[in-house]
């Protein structure tokens, strides 16, 4: 691994397995008993399908929040973090509580939602995350969520982090989306626009476009002016906030941002490192900058309404992996860049007025890749038979009364391995990467034991072999880790 990849790779590494290590051993007495906000989810309900009703053909809005950790909503259990916007999108749809992302951090989560298959399928989900120097991407020629909805004649837009290739090669609108606005790197200064190389990254479609504004707001107004357009047709609008990923700069944050601009052009290795922001932050600032996160995404809702189109809306709320330094994830342990619950279990929301009763709550297990089938499923379109996914449609569980889909959740990222049963998880970390694990096979029933601390495998040997072996057969199927890696 080259010197300049160190900062982003090796930074995010090591602080997974710090997250990880205070997450397992635990919080701090104040946090890990607190007292939980009345919310929504005190007055839910267990999901059931509402009776079949006659709907079109939903637009979909898909809100993709950047480095979220699971309990960092009010509805999820946040003692201090207040997301009203959010929580009433909760109460108005159903909150997925066994939510997980495709992968432990940013690009590979991303490419499984807009392939539907696992990251390991294309060579750009073997980047952990892709760094700005990367010669990979979606190729093109792969159908994606974007490119299937509009051959079936949706008008496709992407508004916000992109981070699955770069120009000149890759970008959404050479992958299905009919426009774009946003930036294509991992991680941005929030005013300046300046990736971790001092590029200005802000683009409309291939130009880059300038504005010096709160990058937050910036996406906000744009993602209400698409919604409030006259449209002739059912869109889809993917839109991805880099809201909580660092820097840690809420808005109005501009001496910290005029700081972190200063050391990203002066260059070198501390430039590199200056968006990873390890000098900077605060639990305070990371609620600022939340709790603008659901401001913002209650300003895009209004904009829905305004239109006359929310009854007709499939919204899906979501994070593309669990929280980092600052998040909270109470009871479960490890971070972003983890397998363990905290890095991969995500606050998850599906709100469509004209199909889905409110009020309710689901244990489900479910994770990205589902909800690409399941939008194609809704919309009428079917995957390419050269590109089957892997992810399972929920749509007959959503809308048709039907047992959800028994399957099993693979996850696998460089030093770990995981999969999902039903209550069990099958958990193995190399001992870099999880220092206080032992780096053997472990088998969790997350029923009783959300916090993965309590090892049965010496109980359910078989189970064990099982699922280790389900795991591998998997694995098998996908692209190997380079070696120099």
């Amino acid at each position: 691994m080259s010197s300049h990849n160190l900062s982003r790779r090796a930074f995010g590494g090591v602080l997974g397995a710090s997250a990880a290590a205070v997450g397992a051993v635990g919080l701090s007495a104040a946090q890990a008993t607190p007292k939980l906000p009345q919310s929504p989810a005190a007055q839910e309900r267990p999901f059931r399908a509402a009776p079949a009703r006659n709907s079109p053909r939903p637009n979909i809005l898909f809100i993709l929040a950047d480095d979220l950790g699971w309990a960092d909503l009010s509805s999820y259990g946040s003692p201090h973090i207040k997301t009203p916007h959010l929580d009433r999108l909760a109460g108005q749809g159903v909150r997925f509580t066994d939510a997980y992302s495709g992968s432990a951090t940013c690009s590979p989560t991303r490419i499984s939602l807009y392939t539907g298959r696992y990251p390991g399928r294309i060579k750009a989900g073997l980047d952990e995350p892709l760094e700005e120097e990367a010669t990979v991407g979606i190729d093109p020629t792969h159908p994606t969520l974007a490119s299937l909805l509009r051959e079936s004649g949706y008008a496709t837009a992407m508004i916000g982090k992109w981070h699955c290739g770069f120009l000149p090669d890759y970008s959404p609108t050479r992958s299905g989306w009919d426009e774009f606005f946003g930036n294509f790197s991992g991680s941005l200064e929030y005013y300046s626009k300046l990736s971790s190389v001092g590029e200005y990254d802000l683009y409309e479609g291939d130009v880059q476009h300038k504005d010096l504004r709160y990058y937050t707001t910036v996406l906000t107004e744009r993602a209400s002016e698409y919604i409030g357009r006259r449209h002739d047709r059912p869109w889809l609008l993917n839109l991805n906030f880099t809201t909580p990923h660092w820097p840690w700069l809420a808005e109005g944050d501009v001496e910290e941002a005029a700081r972190l601009e200063k050391l990203i052009k002066a260059g070198g290795p501390e430039g590199r490192m200056a968006l990873g922001h390890p000098d900077g932050g605060s639990i305070d600032t990371y609620r600022r900058m939340v709790e603008g996160l659901d401001q913002s995404i209650g300003t895009v809702l209004a904009a829905l309404k305004r239109s006359g189109r929310e009854r007709d809306t499939l919204v899906v709320f979501s994070s593309d992996n669990g929280g980092e330094r600052f998040s909270y994830s109470w009871p479960l342990s490890g971070a972003k860049s983890t397998l363990q619950e905290g890095g991969i279990r995500v606050p998850t929301i599906v709100r469509w007025p004209a199909r889905i009763d409110p009020g309710q709550v689901s244990h489900e297990p479910v994770f990205t890749p589902d909800w690409t089938a399941t939008l194609l499923e809704i919309a009428g379109t079917r995957p390419k038979a050269s590109h089957p996914l892997d992810g399972t449609s929920l749509a007959g569980y959503l809308l048709r009364g039907e047992d959800a889909p028994t399957r099993d959740l693979f996850w696998r990222v460089r030093g770990e391995r995981a999969l999902r049963r039903g209550q069990w998880k099958y958990y193995r970390a190399a001992k870099d990467k999880a220092p206080l694990r032992d780096g053997k096979d472990q088998l969790h029933d997350l029923k009783q034991d959300s916090r993965e601390w309590a090892d049965r495998s010496a109980h359910e040997p078989a189970l064990l072999a099982e699922l280790k072996a389900v795991w591998e057969r998997i694995d098998a199927e996908l692209l190997p880790y380079p070696s120099s890696e």
